[in-house]
C-alpha cells in the first residue's frame, strides 16, 4: 500500500524559500522510510488551492500545508477556501472516527491562520506592524506533553514572518474541539513579549503552528541579507539584535534544531501509527544535523 504525502502551497504562485524547506523536509523523510522500508511506495502530490484551485486529495496520509502571502480574510469564502475547509473538517472527523488510518495535517502560517478562523479557537487580527526575525516560542503544559515538541522543553526558537496573529483563545470552544493550546508567544509568568497564541492541536488530526518550522539557514539568510530587509530588522530591533539573530543560525539549539525536529518528527510519529496498522518497519526519532540546516540544494 502506498504512502500518501501532499504539500498543500498556499503561496498563491509568488516565488519562496517555503516551498524549497518542505521539499527538504519531506524528501528527507521520504529516504528515511525508504531505507527502512524499500518496498514501500511514496506518492508525493504539490496541490496549490489558492491560485489554480486545486485541494488535497481525500486519500492522502500526511498532508504539510504553508504559509503565503496576504490576508487570509482574503478569498475566504472563495471555492478554494470553502474546499480547504471542508477538507480540514472531513480530516477532523476522519480521525475521530478511526484515528490510526486517517489522514493527519500540519498548517503553518498562512494555512493556520485560516484554521483559526475556519475553527473559532482565537480572534485573528492584524498586527500594527510586521513580526519578524529569529524568536522563542514558549510552550504550553499540553505543548511540553506534545510528541513532536517533547525535545524542546518550555522552549523553541523559531522563524516568524507574520502580519497577523491569533489572540484571545476561546478554551471552551477548542475543548469541544478536542483540541489544546500548544505554544504562546509569552511564557506563564514570564516577562510580556505580546499576545499571540503561536501553536494549536486544533482538534484531533491537525496540528498546526503560527512559526516558520520549515526554515532552514540558506532561507532565512535569503531573506535578512536582502538590503531592505536588514534595514527593516535593525530599524525595528537595532544593529546589535540583528547580528546577534545572524550569530544565532550557528546555534545547534536554536533554529537548526527547530528545523529537524519539528516537522521531520510530527511526519516520523503520524508514520510509525500508520506503520503499526500497515506493517510497515517504524521510524526512529530524527535527529539534529547542523550540516543538513546549513546546506542549500
Amino acid at each position: 500500500m502506498p504512502l500518501r504525502v501532499c504539500l498543500v502551497d498556499m503561496n498563491n504562485g509568488v516565488a519562496n524559500q517555503a516551498t524549497r524547506c518542505f521539499r527538504r523536509i519531506i524528501d528527507a523523510f521520504g529516504a528515511r522510510v525508504r531505507e527502512r522500508n524499500p518496498g514501500v511506495e511514496l506518492l508525493f502530490k504539490h496541490v496549490q488551492p489558492r491560485n489554480l484551485g486545486e485541494l488535497p486529495a481525500p486519500d492522502e496520509d500526511l498532508v504539510l500545508s504553508s504559509g503565503g502571502p496576504g490576508s487570509p480574510f482574503d478569498g475566504y469564502d472563495d471555492p478554494w477556501c470553502t474546499g480547504y475547509r471542508a477538507f480540514l473538517d472531513r480530516a477532523v472527523e476522519s480521525n475521530i472516527k478511526d484515528p490510526t488510518s486517517a489522514v493527519k495535517v500540519f498548517v503553518v502560517c498562512h494555512s493556520y491562520e485560516l484554521a483559526v478562523i475556519h475553527f473559532k479557537v482565537a480572534e485573528m487580527r492584524r498586527r500594527a506592524s510586521l513580526k519578524f526575525g529569529l524568536m522563542p516560542a514558549y510552550m504550553t503544559g499540553d505543548g511540553q506533553q506534545t510528541d513532536y515538541f517533547l525535545p524542546f522543553g518550555y522552549r523553541l526558537f523559531c522563524w516568524e514572518h507574520r502580519n497577523w496573529e491569533a489572540a484571545e483563545l476561546d478554551a471552551k470552544r477548542l475543548a469541544e474541539l478536542g483540541g489544546a493550546l500548544l505554544a504562546k508567544e509569552t511564557a506563564e509568568g514570564g516577562a510580556y513579549k505580546g499576545d499571540a497564541l503561536l501553536a494549536f492541536r486544533f482538534a484531533p488530526g491537525v496540528d498546526g503552528t503560527q512559526f516558520h518550522p520549515e526554515a532552514d539557514k540558506p532561507g532565512v539568510m535569503n531573506w535578512i541579507e536582502r538590503p531592505e530587509h536588514k534595514i527593516a530588522v535593525t530599524d525595528a530591533y537595532g544593529e546589535a539584535l540583528y547580528e546577534r539573530m545572524v550569530k544565532s543560525l550557528g546555534n545547534p539549539d536554536r533554529l537548526a534544531k527547530t528545523f529537524a525536529l519539528v516537522l521531520p518528527g510530527w511526519l516520523t510519529t503520524r508514520f510509525n501509527v500508520l506503520a503499526a496498522e500497515r506493517g510497515y518497519k517504524p521510524l526512529d526519532p530524527p535527529t539534529p544535523d547542523m550540516a543538513e540546516f546549513d546546506v542549500a540544494v
